[in-house]
């Protein structure tokens, strides 16, 4: 099956994540929901799950809070 965002619909790509980080409907100590808005455009369709998570890596190892804009693109 393949977890593209060409060949899934909203609700699939919801369920993906689901069953990859837990029930998500569980933010009672606010730490799921912070989770769950890092693959929020995932489940929107805006950037597929290797991109979110080579993003947030890159940032974990360099110490960086995000990528920063620049003339080109991003740094």
């Amino acid at each position: 099956m393949s977890i593209l965002i060409k060949d899934t619909t909203r609700e699939e790509r919801k369920r993906i994540v689901e069953e990859s980080i837990g029930y998500i409907d569980a933010t009672c100590d606010g730490c799921m929901a912070r989770t769950v808005d890092m693959y929020q455009a995932y489940i929107d369709g805006e950037k597929e799950l290797r991109q979110i998570n080579m993003e947030f890596n890159a940032r974990y190892v360099s110490g960086q809070e995000g990528p920063q804009r620049s003339d080109c693109g991003y740094k």
